[in-house]
């Protein structure tokens, strides 16, 4: 697997435009991937005893930054983070009386975190080809969870009485459900592709 050429990624071969039209085009893209996010976060279910529930979250931000390339997947994720930031119930576990800084400052903000490190990951590896296949997607994917998990985990830790509460709360419940959008994620792309021709540069 070639990892230095840089390929085209899923959003290059939606609407081909240039000058204006290309930043009108980068706009959209990043005010479709915001609300698919807000919807994947929304999408959740609690996990009795853990402050952090299981969400579509983390399947769309790994869908995003394959898709979207590191740029404008980094330009989108911060663009989330920035909405959650100024009170906008677009988080998980936000509402109308917990949001903005208050909420990402509380256990789930390393999470938050690890989505603009891995959306990052993702899009540079996509770059380079990687979700055209579905192993090298697969093997992305990984990359990206561990990027989510770290900086959540660290963080999350400082809320918890030990190291066993901290996986307790914020990794053992999620595994099974992150195996499933990881595979699902990792098949998604590289059909995706064919059914554009798998164009590249």
């Amino acid at each position: 697997m070639n990892t230095t050429v840089s390929h085209r990624v899923l959003s290059d071969t939606v609407w081909s435009a240039q000058g204006t039209a290309l930043w009108i085009k980068r706009a959209l893209l990043v005010l479709a991937g915001v609300a698919v996010l807000a919807i994947c976060a929304k999408i959740k279910f609690p996990i009795p005893g853990s402050p952090v529930p299981v969400t579509l979250g983390t399947f769309g931000v790994l869908a995003i930054g394959a898709a979207y390339g590191m740029r404008l997947a980094l330009v989108t994720i911060l663009a989330y983070l920035a909405l959650g930031a100024l009170g906008m119930d677009v988080f998980a576990g936000s509402s109308a009386e917990k949001n903005g800084l208050v909420y990402m400052m509380g256990g789930t903000g390393g999470y938050l975190l690890g989505y603009a490190l891995s959306a990052v990951a993702l899009g540079a590896l996509a770059q380079r080809g990687w979700d055209r296949s579905v192993l090298w997607m697969g093997l992305a994917m990984l990359v990206g969870n561990a990027l989510i998990y770290v900086p959540g985990l660290l963080w999350l830790n400082t809320f918890a009485e030990s190291w066993a509460q901290t996986f307790a709360w914020g990794i053992t419940p999620f595994l099974i459900g992150d195996a499933v959008k990881l595979a699902l994620a990792a098949l998604l792309l590289p059909a995706l592709w064919k059914l554009v021709g798998n164009a590249r540069t």
